[in-house]
Formats: C-alpha cells, sequence, structure tokens
C-alpha cells in the first residue's frame, strides 16, 4: 500500500512556519513527488503570488519586508482554490496560515539553535534573528494559524528530519492518517537559557 493511496485529488495544503524552517525546499519537493506520481498538483508561493497580484503595500522602513495586503492575498487565494479541479494546490509561505481556504495547515517549526544558524547564513540583520528566534520560541505561527484554523493546524518539528521525511509526514496529515496538533512542540526552554 502506497503512502499517496488514501490522498484526495482535490486537497488544498497549506505550509507555513518561521522564515527559514524549510518551507519553500519542502513544497516544493512535495510537488514535484505528487507530480511524478500521477497527481496533478500546483504550487503557490505567497510571496511570488502576493507581487504578481499587485498586493504589496510598501515596504516597512525599520524591518525591511514587504507589506502585504492580507485581505487581498485571502481573497485571490480563495479565487485560485474555487477555480481548481481534480488538483492538489500546495501554498507555500510565511503569510499562509493567516488566510483561509486550507484543507490542512502545516507549520514547520525548527529548533531555535538550527534556525538561528539558516538565519545568519542567509544575512539577516542581528535584530530580524532574534525576532524571528524569538517568534520561532513562542510558536506565534502556530498560534496565528491555529486561530483561523483550530484542530486543522498540525506542526511538524523539522529540526532533525529530511525533507522526504517531512514531506512524507505531510503526505500522512493530509491524508488524515497522522495527527501532528499545536501545542506538541515546545521550543520555549531556548528563551529561558
Amino acid at each position: 500500500m502506497s503512502i499517496l493511496d488514501d490522498l484526495s485529488k482535490d486537497t488544498v495544503i497549506f505550509i507555513s512556519g518561521t522564515p527559514c524552517t524549510g518551507k519553500t525546499t519542502v513544497a516544493s519537493d512535495l510537488n514535484d513527488y505528487l507530480s511524478s506520481n500521477g497527481f496533478h498538483s500546483r504550487l503557490i508561493k505567497v510571496n511570488d503570488f502576493a507581487i504578481d497580484n499587485d498586493l504589496v503595500l510598501g515596504e516597512d522602513p525599520d524591518k525591511l519586508y514587504k507589506v502585504i495586503d492580507i485581505d487581498g492575498l485571502n481573497e485571490c487565494l480563495n479565487e485560485e482554490i474555487d477555480q481548481r479541479s481534480n488538483c492538489i494546490l500546495i501554498v507555500e509561505g510565511h503569510l499562509s496560515h493567516l488566510c483561509e481556504g486550507a484543507d490542512k495547515m502545516i507549520v514547520l517549526r525548527l529548533n531555535p539553535s538550527i534556525l538561528k544558524n539558516r538565519l545568519e547564513e542567509r544575512d539577516y540583520a542581528e535584530s530580524k534573528i532574534q525576532e524571528n528566534l524569538e517568534a520561532e520560541s513562542l510558536a506565534v505561527c502556530s498560534a496565528e494559524a491555529y486561530e483561523i484554523y483550530g484542530d486543522k493546524t498540525n506542526e511538524i518539528d523539522a529540526s532533525d528530519k529530511s525533507v522526504e521525511e517531512i514531506r512524507d509526514l505531510i503526505i500522512a496529515i493530509a491524508s488524515d492518517k497522522v495527527d501532528c496538533p499545536v501545542g506538541s512542540i515546545d521550543f520555549m526552554e531556548w528563551l529561558l537559557e
């Protein structure tokens, strides 16, 4: 029996998390894997989608990131979701958990010590690194996702898993074979160090 046997061909999966937790890598691998196994799947990268749909309101002068029209993003994403037919839609990006429409909401989590190294490798400013580490320790993305999705929200600790293991876990979650409830991952001790 294949891991894909119980996966609906009409599933909408959102993958979110703090920057550098592996969302883009995992979502791309998932999309490629599904496509190579006979599924019609499509990957939407939220940042590109927001730019393509003219949803950038400006740039935060202090934090130097794009400010996105979340209501507009939600509306445009839901138009895409409504228009799909027999297609697994994967929506990836840090803001995806603020939008509605997913059948399964996946939040990738990462041990803050690993996350710190990844953020430094990408030359994030020290203030931005600290902000993201605190957000990860406090499970901000999970909490925000849970407000919208409740029990449809799942957390995956990506700290010690390969891309393939995370991909297979997402498929199992989307097939209702596994549940990874919010609150099962705790990085609060990192803040206390």
